[in-house]
């Protein structure tokens, strides 16, 4: 491995350290709940680095760095990589993400247990690709809940998983992050909008999201 691809690795491993503090801090997950990778590109092959299983994540160190190859190999680090690396690989593998957040978000999680697919109650449905949906339950870090979250991740960039949590991706460790704040706040709003006894949520049109979508795609860039 060269100077430069072990710098882009310790650079990658100190911005996932500060994403999965942040999921914490924003009341995302609990304790040693959820999970956070990064793909880093090597002229020997990619690596993931993933956050390891069973540490808190205020204690975790530049020493502390995990990396596997999308065989699931680890070639970085000693301590083991998390229980849900089948469903980050899974994710590395079949898209284009570049980093995936995992978390047990809790509004997003009593979403999950209640609809099969979260309704399209505004507009930033759009930036998950369209409305949310709930990924068929199945036992945390097995090869069959990466494979039902891939069904429900087609042409979308987040999805629920059913009596679990919520998974988002992005072209970075930011975006990935921030498309999982956003459906957490998505999930709220439908709660609270759906609590209103004798009233019942307006949603939008499959037209209005596409508009929606068209528009979100020049958001944020300069003229």
């Amino acid at each position: 491995m060269t100077e430069q691809e072990h710098e882009a690795i310790s650079r990658a491993w100190s911005d996932l350290v500060a994403t999965a503090r942040r999921t914490v801090a924003d009341g995302l997950v609990v304790g040693t709940s959820g999970n956070v990778s990064v793909r880093v590109p090597a002229a020997d092959g990619d690596i993931v680095l993933v956050t390891p299983t069973g540490v808190h994540y205020d204690r975790l160190t530049a020493a502390d760095a995990v990396g596997v190859r999308l065989d699931g190999r680890q070639v970085l680090g000693e301590l083991t990589p998390t229980s849900e690396l089948p469903m980050h690989l899974a994710i590395h593998r079949t898209t284009d993400a570049v980093a995936v957040v995992h978390t047990h978000a809790v509004h997003a999680t009593a979403v999950s247990t209640l609809v099969d697919e979260l309704p399209p109650i505004h507009y930033m449905t759009a930036a998950l690709g369209g409305p949310v949906r709930v990924a068929s339950y199945a036992l945390y870090g097995t090869d069959e809940l990466a494979a039902n979250l891939l069904r429900a991740l087609e042409d979308r960039t987040g999805a629920l998983l059913r009596n679990h949590g919520t998974v988002t991706y992005g072209a970075s460790l930011g975006q990935a992050f921030d498309r999982t704040a956003q459906l957490e706040w998505m999930c709220r709003l439908w709660l609270v909008a759906r609590s209103v006894p004798g009233h019942t949520p307006t949603l939008l049109s499959e037209p209005q999201v596409r508009e929606a979508a068209e528009k979100l795609r020049g958001y944020g860039r300069h003229r």
